[in-house]
């Protein structure tokens, strides 16, 4: 079974939807779910917000947290997370916010940085990467990495329920 199989698989088993944002990966996340039959059941919408207006005007990421800290930083992802799944009224969410490269990136901020935000039932979880490759690699990885975070943070939410 593959990640995203798992990942729609126990969304369905949960009862719990699930919405993305993305910015590096640019839907790469989403393609990825929907490539897996039955997720009509789970998949709400997603964004894709690569400039910082989109990512106030859809997410309502703060103006002033884009401005202090950057597009890419990890306040940035909790709130793309958060306000995605406020926006979908989504038990779930998925947001990354990155430097793909292969121009972009500085001695603070590589090529390679991404954080991916994790939104489980009004929990977010933030992640900070440094992946390595070429653009596309970088896009893969993320999406690989968003999944696993998610699959994990499904696995230890049903460990908590009663």
């Amino acid at each position: 079974m593959s990640l995203e199989e798992e990942v729609v698989k126990a969304l369905l088993k949960r009862g719990y939807d699930i919405t993305t944002a993305e910015s590096c990966t640019g839907g790469m996340i989403a393609s990825a779910l929907i490539n897996v039959a039955g997720v009509s059941e789970v998949y709400k919408e997603g964004y894709i917000t690569y400039s910082n207006e989109a990512k106030h005007k859809l997410l309502a990421v703060e103006e002033e947290a884009l401005e202090q800290y950057g597009a890419v930083s990890e306040i940035v992802a909790f709130q793309m997370a958060e306000g995605a799944a406020k926006a979908a009224g989504a038990k779930t969410a998925l947001a990354v916010t990155g430097i793909a490269g292969p121009d972009g990136g500085t001695e603070e901020k590589p090529v390679g940085l991404v954080y991916i935000g994790c939104y489980v039932n009004g929990r977010v979880t933030v992640l900070k990467n440094l992946f390595h490759g070429d653009r596309m690699l970088i896009r893969q990885q993320t999406t690989e990495k968003a999944l696993r975070m998610l699959l994990d943070r499904l696995n230890e939410d049903s460990v908590k329920e009663p």
